[in-house]
């Protein structure tokens, strides 16, 4: 038997980045794209390469435009690092597990290193499979928590929880990543949100303008563990930001909404460079009406529209600049 499983990229609403620094943010997960990964029952464990995963070229041009696409990594070190966390996970325990081994693969659709969390649907999706496998229950959180371990721990990526918790629970989140309560419990306080309460979202993307978290957050995280007042005061105010932004959900005030969105990225562009590319997106987008702000670390954008009509008159000015312009299929788990 095949197991498959799913996972699908994240854009953060409201708050981001201080879901990495106990802030708060508002994320959910769309199904216009998706990460599969496929698990089934051998007699040795094969973690099977996908197309990104290739070494061989026809050439130096074919190889550069690879990385330019993809970077330098493809899925597997992500495949075989979930395995790990896990395999780790449920020794340290008490959960037994089987000696059946088995082959797994995966296959991504999410535009690469766009700030959209591609690598983290990837890892979660193989931890769907390794649960189904092996009959293990995790809660949520705790596969958030484990999903991020490995990316921050056992491949040294620069990333925080947000991403992976709502990947977690494939709903709109709400999520308060209070120091106190993070310390205590050992994940922040999660709220799943009523999507009938969301105004109408875009997402644009420019996949040549793909920099990877790495490059975004070069050195927010060490401004902020020597107390940079600027990057203590944006932390706060994001967290502010996402707070006003769960009122005017509950009142329906689209018009607050908008400008808490628009502020929330005027506020990152003032404490961390911004690449001319991405604040060209965000004018363009604007200029048609749109709010506008970054899904995650940059190269795509997300934003409210008033109606059908600014959709079409913003899909048709960023499609003018090679920008794809899409309305996100928002995932509610029941």
């Amino acid at each position: 038997m095949i197991i498959e499983t799913y996972s699908y990229p994240r854009a953060a609403v409201i708050g981001n980045p201080s879901d990495g620094y106990f802030g708060k943010t508002i994320a959910f997960v769309f199904s216009n794209f998706i990460a599969r990964v496929q698990l089934y029952e051998t007699p040795e464990l094969e973690i099977r390469p996908e197309r990104l995963d290739l070494v061989q070229f026809s050439g130096m041009k074919e190889l550069a435009d690879d990385v330019n696409f993809a970077g330098y990594y493809g899925g597997l070190r992500l495949l075989k690092a979930s395995v790990k966390v896990f395999y780790d996970y449920c020794i340290n325990h008490g959960i037994s597990l089987d000696q059946r081994n088995f082959t797994i693969r995966y296959h991504s659709t999410i535009p690469l290193r766009l700030g959209l969390a591609g690598s983290s649907a990837i890892i979660t999706a193989c931890f769907k499979a390794l649960m189904q496998f092996f009959g293990v229950q995790l809660a949520p959180e705790i596969m958030a928590n484990l999903v991020l371990s490995v990316e921050s721990g056992e491949l040294g990526i620069a990333a925080g929880l947000q991403d992976r918790v709502a990947q977690a629970y494939e709903h709109p989140v709400y999520m308060d990543f209070n120091r106190e309560h993070m310390e205590q419990q050992g994940y922040g306080f999660y709220q799943p949100l009523d999507p009938a309460c969301f105004p109408p979202f875009y997402i644009a993307y420019r996949r040549n303008l793909s920099e990877g978290t790495e490059v975004t957050h070069s050195n927010l995280r060490a401004r902020f563990e020597i107390g940079d007042p600027a990057v203590l005061a944006a932390v706060t105010r994001w967290g502010e930001l996402t707070t006003a932004f769960l009122e005017a959900m509950k009142r329906k005030d689209f018009q607050a909404i908008h400008a808490l969105m628009n502020e929330n990225f005027d506020l990152r562009k003032k404490t961390i460079p911004i690449s001319p590319g991405n604040s060209e997106m965000v004018d363009l987008a604007r200029s048609t009406g749109a709010s506008a702000k970054f899904t995650g670390s940059g190269g795509a954008i997300i934003g409210t529209y008033r109606d059908q009509e600014m959709f079409f008159h913003l899909r048709k000015v960023m499609n003018e600049h090679q920008i794809e312009v899409i309305q996100p299929d928002i995932v509610t788990r029941p």
